[in-house]
C-alpha cells in the first residue's frame, strides 16, 4: 500500500487541530509528495515537544501510515529549533508544522517506544 501525500496529510492534520480549537500552522512547507513532517507542540507553559517520522523498523501493522517518534518532550524552545535547523540541512523537502496544545496528546500514531 503506497503511503499518503504529505502535503494531504498535513492538510487534514492542520484542518482537525484547528476545528479543535487548537492553533496549527504550516511552518515551512516540504515536498508535496514524499516531504517528512516534523511536528513542533508547543504547550504554552515555555516547553516544547518535538515529533519526527519514527524509523520504519519501529512501525507496527501499516506501513502506509505516517508513524512518529518523540524526540524531544517538553525542552526548551531552543533545543527544539536547533534540532529543526539540523535536520533543514540534511532535508531541506521536510514539512514543519507548529501546533498549539495544553495537553499531551497531539493526535498522532507514535512507535512503541514514544508510547512510554
Amino acid at each position: 500500500m503506497a503511503a499518503l501525500r504529505s502535503d494531504l496529510w498535513v492538510s487534514a492534520f492542520v484542518r482537525r487541530h484547528n476545528d479543535l480549537g487548537n492553533m496549527c500552522v504550516v511552518s515551512r512547507r516540504g515536498d508535496p509528495i514524499a516531504g517528512q513532517v516534523f511536528i513542533e507542540v508547543d504547550h504554552l507553559d515555555g516547553a516544547v515537544s518535538l515529533f519526527t517520522p519514527a524509523p520504519m523498523a519501529g512501525r507496527e501493522g501499516n506501513e502506509a501510515a505516517l508513524v512518529f517518534q518523540r524526540r524531544f518532550r517538553r525542552v526548551e524552545p531552543a533545543k527544539v529549533r536547533e534540532r529543526i535547523q539540523q535536520e533543514i540541512k540534511f532535508d531541506p523537502d521536510l514539512w514543519v508544522l507548529s501546533l498549539d496544545l495544553r495537553g499531551e496528546d497531539p493526535g498522532i500514531e507514535l512507535d512503541a517506544g514514544s508510547k512510554l
